[in-house]
């Protein structure tokens, strides 16, 4: 038996059918289909069930792909260990994050990763929590970050810093259309908070539905009883901040993003929205390569150097 044989099983058991497992594999059908044989008289059992129009693991071939998975991520990881260069003259790391992220965190983190050390290369993926933790454990991802929560069997979570969410809003226009928010300030020209329940009426810009922050502003409106007229809905922050600054609508965003934005503000409201436990993911005993090790200490420095609110 040969690594090939391994992959050549996986790949038709993904696809489930020896013509599109042979394509993906470039090779060709009979040979495919050969190597696939010599595995079964290797290993003394049927794998396959080819009596169908797909092609299915049989009970035994269930077990074997289970245990060969996961032979085949030790053996990459072995490979990214044999080249791992403690000095960090050379190195890779897979990093995925949820999207807010991208807005205030991952800029700081990549620029002074790549100031510190050069020759690392990132892959750099943006992507909902649950499949952060699916690649993770697949060994597609070294490292995550997301927010506190019940995670998969098989993660660990290392907290990072507390994040904040208040209303925010652009610089007054007097143009606009949308009835302003009674915002007020205090004597120290600090905005004094406002009570959610003057958001009753109001139109808001928020996040789409597939952020898990939008969740979590729903969660507090509906815990408050307040129904705010949702006037946009947008799957970029980007854009949402766009559309704030050049208008009178307002949105719930983390505060960290205002406070990096010149023509933001935010709005405290009273209560608060509960605030979010920011974490870095790993898979648990999963080799650590020192580009992983390097960006975690960068990464708690950070945090630390840009005053967010420790855990």
């Amino acid at each position: 038996m040969e690594l090939r044989h391994l992959r050549y099983l996986l790949a038709v058991a993904d696809h489930g059918n020896f013509t599109r497992a042979a394509e993906a594999l470039h090779i060709s059908q009979p040979t495919l289909s050969q190597q696939i044989k010599q595995l079964e008289r290797t290993v003394g059992a049927q794998l396959l069930d080819r009596t169908g129009r797909t092609v299915r693991l049989t009970d035994a071939g269930e077990t074997y792909v289970h245990h060969a998975r996961r032979a085949l991520r030790e053996l990459a990881a072995a490979e990214r260990a044999v080249l791992d260069v403690a000095d960090l003259s050379r190195g890779h790391l897979r990093l995925a994050l949820t999207p807010t992220f991208t807005a205030y965190l991952i800029g700081p983190l990549v620029a002074e990763l790549h100031s510190r050390h050069p020759h690392i290369t990132l892959n750099v993926r943006e992507m909902p929590q649950d499949h952060i933790e699916s690649g993770l454990l697949a060994d597609e991802i070294d490292l995550g970050i997301a927010f506190h929560g019940p995670h998969l069997p098989g993660i660990t979570a290392t907290a990072l810093f507390t994040e904040t969410l208040s209303l925010v809003t652009g610089a007054h226009r007097p143009d606009s259309r949308e009835e302003p928010l009674p915002v007020e300030r205090q004597t120290d020209g600090r905005t004094k908070p406002l009570s959610v329940r003057d958001l009753t009426g109001h139109q808001l810009a928020l996040l789409s539905g597939d952020f898990a922050t939008r969740s979590h502003i729903d969660a507090y409106f509906a815990a408050h009883q307040v129904q705010p007229r949702i006037a946009v809905e947008a799957n970029s922050l980007q854009a949402l901040t766009e559309f704030v600054q050049r208008t009178g609508l307002a949105t719930v965003l983390p505060d960290a993003i205002a406070d990096d934005h010149p023509h933001l503000e935010t709005v405290p409201l009273e209560p608060a929205l509960p605030p979010r436990t920011v974490t870095l993911l790993r898979r648990e005993n999963a080799y650590q390569s020192a580009a992983s090790r390097a960006f975690t200490i960068l990464t708690q420095q950070l945090v630390r150097t840009r005053g967010y609110t420790p855990a």
